[in-house]
């Protein structure tokens, strides 16, 4: 296969895993039935949408161009997505907020390694 045809495929891939991830994010419950047979619910839901955001995050990272976009996307993404859930559920076990404090700082790195990357790259 060339090169085109591989990014082709690599496209392709991306923009399937980022759909999947878009529909788990959004009706987890339908792609749980869709996929498994039974609807998801409880826990599930979340755990369900912070999957689909990682797929989203796959998805960009596949995408041609640099892959720090998409762990960058997926750290931002989970870091919000986490916070509400901390704030707006039930769901809070030990090592929630650590965790949105860990993808918090994270996000920050990312970002301060694109700026630095872009500085380096102009000068």
């Amino acid at each position: 296969m060339n090169v085109l045809g591989t990014m082709k495929v690599l496209i392709f891939a991306a923009v399937g895993e980022a759909a999947t991830g878009l529909a788990l994010l959004i009706v987890p419950s339908l792609v749980g039935q869709l996929l498994l047979g039974e609807e998801l619910t409880g826990v599930a839901i979340p755990v369900a949408r912070v999957a689909g955001i990682a797929l989203i995050a796959l998805g960009v990272a596949c995408w041609p161009g640099t892959p720090r976009v998409g762990m960058l996307t997926y750290s931002a993404a989970v870091t919000l997505y986490l916070a509400y859930v901390g704030f707006a559920g039930d769901l809070s076990g030990i090592l929630l907020w650590p965790a949105v404090v860990l993808h918090l700082i994270l996000t920050a790195l990312l970002i301060l390694a694109a700026a630095a990357s872009d500085k380096e790259t102009k000068t």
